[in-house]
C-alpha cells in the first residue's frame, strides 16, 4: 500500500512551526549565556531565513495549484502570523546585538518561557491542523490567549519595575524596547491562535 504523500500546504506548515520551536528553544537556553552576541543573533537569523524560504514555498505553491486544502487567504494569513511570531524572536535576539547587552534578568527569562510554551502550542495545533484534528486545536489556542495574557502581565511588571529601579537613562531605553518587543512577540503568538479559530469556524 503506497502512502499518500503529505499535502504540500500543511506540509511547509508543519515545518515552519517546527522552526518556531527550536528557535523559541535557542533563545531561551542561550539567555543564560550571552558571552557571544554575535553567534546568539546570528543563529537566530538562521531560523527566521529558514521560515522566510517557507513563506516563499507557500506563496509559489498558492501561485500554481488549483485546489487546495482551506481557502488560499486562510492559509496565506495563517502562514504570515507565524512569519511574524519568528521575526519578533530574531529582532529580539539582534536587540541584544546592537545595544551590546550582555545581562538577562529575570523578565527577559519569563518572556523567553512564555514565548517558549508558546512556540510548542502552535507546533501542536499546526500538526492537529494537518491531521484536520479541528476542535482539537481549541485547547491549544485557549492556552496562548492565556499565554499573551500572561506577557501583559510581566511587561506591567518590567515596566514598573525599571522605571523605579534603573537610574541609567540609555539602560532604561534599551530594557523598555527589548521588553515591549518580547511582549509584541506574545501578541504576535496569540495572532496565530486567531488565525487558527477562524479556521476552524470556516472548515468545522
Amino acid at each position: 500500500m503506497k502512502l499518500r504523500k503529505k499535502d504540500i500546504f500543511f506540509e511547509t506548515l508543519e515545518n515552519m512551526a517546527d522552526t518556531i520551536v527550536q528557535a523559541a528553544d535557542y533563545f531561551a537556553q542561550h539567555l543564560s549565556d550571552l558571552s557571544d552576541l554575535e553567534l546568539f543573533a546570528g543563529e537566530m537569523k538562521k531560523y527566521e531565513s529558514q521560515c522566510d524560504t517557507y513563506t516563499h514555498t507557500i506563496i509559489k505553491e498558492l501561485n500554481k495549484t488549483f485546489i487546495t486544502p482551506l481557502e488560499r487567504d486562510d492559509i496565506m494569513a495563517l502562514t504570515t502570523s507565524m512569519d511574524d511570531v519568528i521575526d519578533g524572536l530574531d529582532s529580539s535576539a539582534t536587540r541584544f546585538y546592537m545595544y551590546n547587552m550582555t545581562e538577562t534578568d529575570e523578565y527577559i527569562s519569563q518572556f523567553a518561557e512564555i514565548l517558549r510554551q508558546s512556540s510548542y502550542e502552535i507546533q501542536k495545533a499546526v500538526h492537529l491542523l494537518s491531521q484536520k484534528k479541528l476542535l482539537a486545536i481549541r485547547e491549544h489556542t485557549i492556552r496562548l490567549n492565556d499565554l499573551e495574557n500572561q506577557g501583559d502581565e510581566v511587561l506591567r511588571h518590567c515596566t514598573k519595575a525599571l522605571f523605579e529601579q534603573v537610574k541609567d537613562p540609555i539602560e532604561l531605553i534599551k530594557r523598555k524596547e527589548l521588553y515591549e518587543r518580547l511582549e509584541t512577540t506574545t501578541d504576535k503568538c496569540e495572532d496565530v491562535a486567531n488565525m487558527l479559530e477562524s479556521i476552524i469556524m470556516r472548515n468545522s
